[in-house]
């Protein structure tokens, strides 16, 4: 997440200091100032981060050192924690990862209003389509199956 600018969140294997390393190396200019708080797989940042590394020691109730601070990306992890528990109840991790591109947009246009959002989701869907079955492969089981039924015409499901 940087600050004033957009949050793109990715899905990791796990929250190791290796994979962490790995998706921030990645995913983050190597000269950004990067604000954490005291968790351990962030010790790297300290010697390894060309960019500079200031962290904040929730253990000891500090939330806040002057700039430093994370409390932007804890509201927008709340975000989603509300979301997951309170209207997807179960989310599976093939698909995580589109869970999290909508929370992405909800916040990256939180200034917006829900027309004016739901009026940018329409624009951006334009020219894609979202399949979950092959319609070749459902028109195949169709005759197939009205094969079977003797000619009887089936509808799609």
């Amino acid at each position: 997440m940087e600050r004033g600018g957009e949050l793109r969140r990715r899905v990791v294997a796990d929250v190791t200091a290796a994979t962490l390393r790995d998706a921030i190396c990645e995913e983050v200019d190597g000269r950004a100032h990067l604000m954490t708080d005291e968790y351990s797989a962030y010790r790297w940042l300290k010697k390894g981060w060309t960019g500079g590394h200031d962290s904040v020691c929730h253990g000891t109730k500090e939330y806040a050192r002057g700039d430093v601070h994370v409390n932007t990306a804890e509201s927008s992890h709340a975000l989603i924690r509300r979301g997951l528990i309170g209207i997807y109840h179960n989310v599976s991790r093939e698909y995580l990862h589109r869970y999290l591109w909508q929370f992405d947009f909800l916040w990256n246009n939180r200034q917006m209003n829900d027309g004016e959002r739901t009026i940018m989701a329409i624009q951006g869907a334009e020219g894609k389509r979202l399949m979950y079955k092959d319609p070749v492969a459902e028109r195949e089981y169709i005759k197939t199956r009205e094969q079977e039924k003797g000619g009887e015409q089936l509808e799609p499901f």
